[in-house]
């Protein structure tokens, strides 16, 4: 596995990492982590691999677009002094353009997107072993939906930027894809974009495999 003893894993991004995780440090006991995939990957690499004391931070604050990223990342990432860091964003900067399409002022276009997300990891890459790059997805089966494929633009900038700055890459929307081939979308986010306990799981289970977790460790 990819992780050392030892270490600090970050995770930062929107609600869906949030999810209720205490604030302002997002670690510790009860439930401090939040109610997430965060949570799950915790609890799996401390029942698998207690040697190893991986220290997991959540960091993810609801609403948030890379814009808010950019304001916050001096305190909540680099002065966290992360071995390494998992990003997801994204979900918002897409969002705000259809559910609020006339306050145009909370929108995030693909090129801020693309150039703030850069910035932020060249800025970073140096003072940590790793970073992971998580793309923002849409529980929506038709990939004509509109903000489905403005979604599958902001994933394919991820891609680009993770195979750019070798970062590793994780490509949530088809984890979820194979899930969706069963379920209708309702039954994994009721919003398509919250995830019930089930679409967490499939987050925590692709972040895992991405970093060689040992599903057959005991």
């Amino acid at each position: 596995m990819l992780l050392n003893k030892d270490q600090k894993l970050l995770f930062i991004g929107d609600s869906i990492t949030d999810c209720e995780r205490v604030k302002p440090e997002g670690e510790g006991l009860f439930g401090a982590l939040g109610k997430g995939y965060v949570s799950f990957i915790d609890g799996l690499l401390q029942s698998v691999y207690p040697e190893l004391g991986i220290r997991v931070v959540n960091k993810g604050i609801s609403g948030n677009t890379v814009r808010d990223l950019k304001k916050r990342w001096q305190e909540d990432v680099l002065n966290q002094n992360p071995d390494w860091l998992a990003i997801m964003i994204g979900t918002n900067d897409v969002w705000r353009q259809y559910d609020m399409p006339f306050i145009k002022d909370q929108h995030v276009y693909l090129d801020e997107y693309e150039d703030t997300l850069r910035k932020l990891i060249k800025e970073t890459k140096s003072f940590v072993n790793g970073i992971v790059l998580m793309t923002p997805f849409y529980l929506e089966s038709n990939e004509h939906d509109a903000m489905r494929r403005t979604m599958d633009q902001y994933g394919a900038v991820v891609r680009r930027i993770a195979e750019e700055m070798d970062c590793i890459f994780i490509d949530t929307q088809a984890a979820f894809n194979v899930v969706l081939e069963q379920l209708y979308p309702a039954t994994l986010a009721w919003d398509r974009v919250h995830p019930s306990v089930a679409g967490h799981m499939v987050l925590a289970r692709a972040f895992l495999k991405k970093i060689g977790f040992d599903w057959n460790k005991m």
